[in-house]
């Protein structure tokens, strides 16, 4: 299920869960947003602190995501859909990359690995040449930008469990998984963003969105190790179609799922050459969903 936007106002103090796709918000002010400038964030043993911001955002930032921080910037009406999404709006609180729960806030940390290490298929580029205290500061002036981080607290970060040994029957696990929830209506059968469903997709904003093409190359938006892609599947894409699966597979079988995507991927890996030894064919969409695993 999409996870449903919120829509804040700080002039009647009340929040509302809107009807997907979203058509509207209370856009905040300049005015309002100057009541938040003391917000504050926490990464490692740095603290960041909103207005050490306001430079640094007015030159990086402020050209994609706006002055108001709603993704309006100068720079927004030149990105196109599906190659290229807007930029984010931080006035709505809801952020794709997390190591929380779907539905809650990210922990600071996630904002700090979300500018660090920037998105790929997007143009948001990797901010690491930014001192780490500037780009703590960031976060701070991020999290400013919504009345949610005002009123609720960041999610508790799952619990991702140690990285099983990549066998073979842990890929052909994997393929059952992956066509038990049916990741080849969006993904394709061989994870080339080509599924049925693909054309058809929006984000909560009702602008066109595309799955993932993991045969192409590009690094998965979250991150690329196989702890980022585990938490993916955990944690789930707010705002997008791609929903968390906490509730539908376990972990081992998450783990299985993993291997077995990175067998659609370019890069040389262990999973690929047992693939190929295995002569691993894709799901049949039209056969019987697998039975869920026993593993526990």
């Amino acid at each position: 299920m999409r996870t449903r936007l919120v829509k804040w106002s700080l002039l009647l103090g009340a929040a509302a869960v809107l009807a997907l796709p979203l058509a509207s918000w209370a856009q905040l002010t300049t005015f309002d947003l100057e009541k938040t400038l003391n917000a504050e964030s926490h990464v490692g043993n740095l603290a960041g602190h909103a207005k050490d911001a306001a430079a640094p955002y007015r030159r990086y930032c402020v050209g994609c995501h706006g002055t108001l921080g709603d993704g309006e910037g100068e720079n927004a009406a030149w990105m196109e859909a599906p190659m290229y999404q807007k930029p984010r709006n931080f006035q709505l609180g809801v952020f794709k990359c997390r190591s929380t729960p779907t539905g809650t806030l990210p922990a600071d940390q996630d904002l700090y690995d979300a500018i660090t290490r920037g998105f790929d298929r997007s143009n948001m580029p990797q901010w690491n040449t930014l001192t780490k205290q500037e780009r703590t500061d960031l976060v701070a002036w991020v999290k400013h930008f919504s009345p949610r981080f005002a009123t609720e607290k960041p999610g508790t970060p799952i619990t991702i469990p140690p990285e099983p040994e990549v066998t073979a029957e842990r890929i052909t696990a994997g393929r059952d998984v992956f066509a038990r929830v049916q990741c080849w209506k969006c993904h394709g059968v061989q994870g080339m963003a080509n599924g049925p469903s693909a054309a058809t997709l929006t984000d909560d904003l009702g602008r066109v969105i595309a799955p993932f093409n993991f045969t192409d190359g590009s690094r998965p938006k979250c991150g690329d190790t196989d702890q980022d892609i585990y938490r993916i599947f955990m944690t789930g894409l707010d705002g997008t179609p791609m929903p968390s699966f906490a509730d539908n597979i376990k972990p081992d079988e998450a783990w299985d799922l993993v291997f077995y995507l990175r067998t659609f991927m370019r890069q040389r890996s262990k999973e690929k050459e047992l693939a190929k030894q295995l002569g691993l064919k894709p799901v049949d969409p039209n056969a019987p969903a697998p039975a869920a695993s026993g593993q526990q």
